[in-house]
């Protein structure tokens, strides 16, 4: 008997041969497809602005060898004949690998659309990048949860009842981890209403930094110091929260004192140094100047103005150079700066004889 024509599982070793033969080539061919495909695509993708093309390339990098070689020996099978229990079997491990590899497409589709919408986010607004980050991670979540359903339903398990279960089940998991269910909703919160976002510089109680990271469970900020401060994001919605980087410009008050021997004329004329001094400033915006109130040991002046910029080494500049000229103008004019000093009277009523 020839041996080609040996029967082995209901098969010839022919036809055998025939089925392998057919895998080989047609996982060759899909292969070199897949390969060339990428490579074109690739080059297309440089010199075009079009983004169909960086995403065909972004979902043929996530077609795996295993749905390659199941496809093509999915082909070759009909070149034999298979028994109806293992055809079966063999039907639904085909239809569960082409789901994998659906939510490894549709999961490639999401990335690259996100990271189209971020990119651009960037350059117009980047507060609302940290929204669309979440917003992918929900989107990836709930494809692998549709995916990890379907995947049950094929393998026969009664998913409706699987639902009902889990809603129980979410129930019971959420009373047990709800300081963490807490964290994860405040950090929704900050992500939808944006009382900051990262780059910002913010103030929490007394300490203080910029926002590097706002995650599912905490935010964290860079200090001036260099350490990295981590805050549950539950407590960081609790604390007064004081965000500079949203200033558009600074208020300053500052004030000092002159001796109580200075002449009124002298009193009059520090207002108008003072205003003279903050309008020839570039960057300051005068509200006022007044000589405030009797002190202990001084005669008390407040002066306002603004910073056109919330930027905190130009406010340094502007005041320093406010200090310098005031301290020149007085010398100038020869007003003293007062400083705690006092004062004691002694009246002698001692009338004893010479």
């Amino acid at each position: 008997m020839d041996l080609l024509e040996s029967i082995y599982l209901g098969n010839t070793v022919r036809d055998w041969l025939i089925a392998a033969v057919i895998l080989i080539v047609i996982f060759a061919v899909l292969k070199i497809i897949q390969r060339v495909a990428i490579g074109k695509l690739s080059k297309l993708a440089l010199s075009t602005n079009n983004q169909i093309d960086d995403l065909l390339v972004s979902m043929l990098k996530q077609t795996k060898f295993i749905i390659l070689l199941v496809a093509s020996a999915y082909v070759a099978s009909h070149a034999i004949t298979i028994k109806p229990s293992f055809a079966a079997l063999w039907q639904k491990a085909v239809i569960l690998i082409l789901i994998v590899q659906g939510g490894l497409w549709a999961g490639a589709g999401i990335s690259f659309g996100m990271k189209q919408t971020i990119a651009r986010r960037m350059e117009q607004d980047a507060s609302k990048t940290t929204t669309l980050a979440l917003l992918a991670f929900v989107a990836q979540m709930i494809l692998w949860v549709v995916v990890f359903l379907l995947i049950l339903d094929n393998l026969g398990v009664n998913i409706t009842g699987l639902i009902a279960g889990l809603g129980i089940g979410g129930i019971a998991v959420a009373l047990a981890v709800q300081n963490v269910l807490g964290d994860l909703l405040a950090s929704l919160s900050i992500v939808l209403d944006k009382p900051f976002v990262i780059g910002d510089f913010v103030v929490v109680d007394t300490l203080s930094g910029t926002v590097e990271h706002i995650g599912l469970k905490t935010t964290r900020l860079r200090s001036l110091s260099g350490e990295q401060l981590i805050f549950s994001n539950n407590d960081l919605l609790k604390s007064r929260i004081h965000n500079y980087k949203r200033m558009d410009e600074r208020r300053i008050v500052f004030k000092f004192g002159v001796v109580y021997q200075t002449t009124l004329e002298k009193l009059r004329l520090i207002k108008e140094m003072v205003t003279d001094i903050i309008e020839k400033q570039d960057s300051a915006r005068l509200d006022r100047v007044h000589f405030k109130e009797y002190a202990d040991s001084s005669l008390n002046y407040e002066v306002v103005y603004f910073v056109a910029t919330p930027d905190f080494n130009v406010y340094m500049d502007v005041q320093e150079s406010i200090n310098l000229e005031i301290f020149r103008r007085f010398q100038m004019e020869g007003i003293e700066f007062a400083y705690p000093t006092r004062t004691i009277y002694v009246e002698n009523h001692f009338d004893g004889e010479k």
